[in-house]
């Protein structure tokens, strides 16, 4: 059985763990560089990504992960998880001192914060989602939508050579169409090791997401 790390410095953590767990896998808090030593590989929850990346560097966790993720250590980031995963934000929040806010990195990609908008603008959709090998009508079938809880998320502005479009929003499948300017966005990405997603399947009983990426870890996807 694999051992799968959920980042535990802020955000719907307990979420993330119940879900790997009834997907098979082992599931452990991760706080400390050696707790972070003994996973296969990590989910970054969703939550506050500014806040996230300041505790990555207080509990002195940034180097160690910036380093397994270079390394090949498979890595699923939802929400705050993709904007903690990005090479870019287009729009960095920042400190007092100007200083931007910074990302681990290993995702060719520029991400929006709170694309969707705030709290209030929160939606649900149904969404296709690429390289899920199970259907609700049997073998062979169209695997059935996943319905996508959407919370402040981000949207993918830019990817990357390499980088695999897993799943988009289409202008009229938001509660707020206005925010996307008539253009369908993207809230799924994959390359090679790392996966991300804007949206929160932990909190609506989908699976399929935490499966696949439980597959990645054992080189089976």
């Amino acid at each position: 059985m694999v051992n799968i790390g959920v980042l535990a410095l802020q955000g719907d953590v307990r979420e993330h763990i119940a879900a790997l767990e009834h997907s098979g896998a082992s599931a452990v808090p991760v706080r400390r560089p050696a707790e972070l030593d003994a996973v296969d590989g990590l989910v970054i929850p969703g939550g506050e990504s500014t806040t996230i990346d300041k505790l990555t560097r207080i509990f002195e966790l940034a180097v160690p992960l910036q380093k397994r993720i270079a390394d090949g250590m498979p890595v699923y980031g939802s929400c705050a998880g993709m904007i903690m995963l990005a090479d870019e934000i287009a729009d960095p929040s920042t400190d007092l001192k100007g200083n931007p806010q910074q990302t681990l990195g290993g995702l060719d990609i520029t991400v929006r914060r709170n694309a969707f908008g705030r709290q209030r603008e929160s939606f649900e959709t149904d969404l296709r989602f690429s390289g899920l090998e199970f259907s609700a009508t049997g073998p062979g079938a169209e695997p059935a939508p996943v319905h996508a809880v959407f919370i402040r998320a981000p949207w993918v502005e830019r990817v990357g050579e390499g980088v695999e479009i897993l799943a988009q929003v289409e202008p009229q499948e938001a509660s707020h169409t206005d925010t996307l300017h008539g253009t369908a966005r993207i809230v799924a990405v994959r390359s090679r090791h790392l996966l991300a997603t804007s949206f929160h399947p932990e909190v609506t009983g989908e699976r399929r997401i935490h499966e696949l990426f439980i597959r990645i870890v054992r080189g089976e996807a």
